[in-house]
């Protein structure tokens, strides 16, 4: 039985473990635990980040792991406040009643939807984006304090969406902060694992994909497009990275 292509993009999976694997290493996460009747606690997962043991130790938590594509497939607005959800806090609380309701509904219909034998691509993102929304709003009415170094972290990854396609050099990010590149190497190293450039070079790739399986461009222009000064230098760039040429990947999707 073949699997549908979206099941490489959104997982839900109940009763997660700490060693259960996750789509990939460049997904997003939420999981959610019900420590009463009437709160939920809600854990984010950004990035090129893992949960910590302790979040997965109880047992009736739900997980819903996603590709940043199903966020990236949307309007930058969009994408920037999903970014901000996830890079601001580990984690936030709610105990109001109906709060914790309308979030369970959400959650329940994309379980439905996930595990039903019709279950497609559209209505999970759709499902997906209403939740994201309705915990971008809570938020935003103000939970935890953020640390100095998260708050770069996020002010880097919202400059790094907005400008990526044209500021390709760590430099430039580091000196909007306001601090030196070996610092915003540093705090990145710290929270992400990964360097400034490592992170510009993987949202390259993310663009790149995108576009060669819509292909809205040629892979020429696409090349330019990123900040490539030849097709050639691109393409080593891009199989280095994902195995295969521009080409050949466009193929295979």
């Amino acid at each position: 039985m073949e699997i549908p292509s979206w099941k490489n993009k959104i997982q839900v999976v109940q009763n997660f473990e700490p060693n259960s694997p996750l789509l990939s290493g460049n997904t997003m996460g939420i999981y959610f635990e019900s420590p009463s009747k009437n709160s939920l606690t809600i854990h984010f997962k950004p990035l090129n980040e893992v949960f910590k043991e302790e979040v997965l130790a109880t047992e009736n938590g739900i997980l819903i792991n996603f590709e940043r594509d199903l966020i990236d497939e949307d309007d930058i607005e969009y994408a920037l406040d999903v970014m901000s959800l996830f890079n601001k806090y580990p984690r936030f609380n709610l105990n109001e009643l109906h709060e914790v309701r309308r979030l369970w509904k959400s959650i329940d219909l994309i379980k439905t939807e996930y595990s039903g034998g019709q279950a497609s691509y559209i209505m999970l993102k759709t499902l997906l984006k209403v939740l994201l929304l309705h915990l971008i709003r809570y938020q935003n009415d103000g939970f935890l304090e953020q640390d100095l170094n998260q708050k770069r972290v996020f002010q880097f990854l919202e400059l790094m969406e907005t400008h990526f396609l044209n500021e390709t050099n760590p430099k430039f990010y580091a000196h909007e902060i306001g601090i030196g590149l070996k610092r915003l190497n540093q705090i990145l190293k710290e929270k992400l694992n990964l360097t400034a450039k490592q992170v510009i070079q993987q949202r390259q790739i993310t663009e790149a994909k995108r576009k060669l399986v819509r292909s809205e461009v040629s892979t020429k222009e696409l090349a330019f497009e990123l900040g490539f000064g030849s097709l050639s230098s691109f393409s080593r760039f891009f199989k280095k990275k994902v195995g295969v040429n521009p080409s050949v990947y466009k193929r295979q999707k």
